[in-house]
């Protein structure tokens, strides 16, 4: 193989990942891609998830067809890169389009000469389809009305029959069996506490002054805009880790590899039963504003089943709260390979002393699970001391 071509390969979509099912390609032989296109679909224990590419240049061969269960790390296409492609005095085409699908529903590319995503093009009135896409259908009870066509002038061929097929199994949000997933953290989590030497710590902190920055904050703001809580402690968590390197990383192969990135795992709570914590990216250098506009994203994305693989394979440490359920205090079990995982109460109204004075002020308990391997009870304190502190300092997020 050219060493200008490079092997998209099935991604490890977590450490209790071993394999998974190609279950769609958005992208054909010939396309353009560039880094971080959604190229396919892929369904693991957590559902199903959007792949994204981290190569720039031309699909040169799909290696694997929709359908096909193979082990992490095995090729499912290469990569003709962009520098051979221009060597060879190609003309740059435009990117595919990925269309997004309706909540639950998994999306296509769209080509210019195909009709609009979810509408078959005909002809006098009938689909246009290949005679072995028309028997297959029949076949497989798949309703030819329903079926985008990738042929010329947007006739629908076997393979979109298969892909249609393949998808409608995953139109359930998530794309999956709740009962599995909940074995599947069962399985992870079983793991985390035999591999893992966790310790836990807790603090309260006087988050009085936090709640009436917000409250003035969002005051003259309309809903969808507002600030919660939330984004304020992911922040907080962001800019404590900077200066306490070892809660954000991995444990790896007997070592702890530190992340210069900081990605903040966030735990979301599914509809229907079910949890998972995707990732928000490289939260350090985000303004309140934008964290708040990407967790609303990232929440409504998880729950409508299009989840990302960057999002699920990549956070560094994890946050989660069950302050709405009215929970004081949670521990947490830290995810592997992440070494910590920071937990966020209910603000409660507690008697607290202020200078010489006892005032009604409001409380927050916020835990630390770490792991021993990598730091040890100090660190931890400290870790949580500067959370509080920067949750004192509304200003400084």
């Amino acid at each position: 193989m050219s060493a200008d071509v490079v092997d998209f390969r099935m991604p490890s979509l977590g450490a209790d990942m071993e394999a998974g099912t190609l279950v769609e390609w958005l992208v054909k032989p010939a396309d353009k891609v560039k880094r971080g296109d959604i190229v396919a679909v892929v369904e693991t224990q957590k559902g199903a998830i959007e792949v994204e590419v981290f190569e720039a240049g031309e699909v040169a061969e799909i290696l694997v067809e929709p359908g096909a269960r193979v082990p992490v790390g095995t090729p499912l296409a290469r990569i003709r890169t962009s520098t051979m492609a221009e060597a060879a005095g190609e003309r740059p085409r435009a990117s595919p389009e990925i269309v997004a699908a309706p909540p639950g529903a998994l999306s296509r590319p769209q080509s210019l000469s195909a009709a609009p995503a979810g509408v078959p093009r005909r002809e006098g009135g009938r689909v246009l389809a290949s005679p072995a896409a028309r028997e297959l259908a029949r076949s497989v009870g798949v309703d030819l009305a329903a079926v985008v066509g990738s042929g010329p002038d947007g006739a629908i061929v076997r393979e979109d029959v298969l892909r249609s097929r393949a998808t409608s199994e995953v139109k359930k949000p998530l794309g999956l069996d709740l009962g599995v997933m909940r074995e599947a953290i069962a399985a992870a989590m079983a793991r985390s506490k035999r591999e893992i030497p966790h310790y836990y710590l807790q603090h309260q902190f006087d988050v009085t002054a936090i709640e009436t920055w917000l409250a003035r904050t969002n005051g003259d703001r309309p809903p969808a805009e507002r600030l919660l809580f939330a984004a304020l402690a992911i922040k907080a968590v962001a800019l404590a880790v900077k200066r306490f390197p070892q809660f954000n990383g991995f444990w790896r192969e007997g070592r702890f590899e530190p992340s210069a990135a900081i990605h903040v795992g966030t735990a979301i709570a599914i509809r229907g039963g079910g949890l998972a914590a995707p990732a928000l990216h490289d939260v350090d250098r985000l303004s309140l504003d934008e964290l708040m506009a990407r967790l609303r994203d990232l929440v409504q994305r998880m729950r409508a089943g299009r989840i990302r693989s960057s999002e699920i394979a990549y956070a560094t440490i994890t946050v989660s709260s069950l302050g709405e359920r009215g929970v004081e205090a949670l521990f947490g079990i830290i995810y592997p390979p992440q070494v910590a995982l920071v937990g966020f109460g209910t603000i409660l109204r507690r008697p607290w002393l202020v200078g010489e004075d006892v005032q009604a002020r409001s409380v927050l308990t916020v835990t630390l699970a770490a792991d021993h391997r990598v730091s040890d009870g100090h660190a931890g304190a400290l870790f949580l001391a500067e959370i509080g502190k920067l949750l004192q300092e509304p200003e400084s997020l």
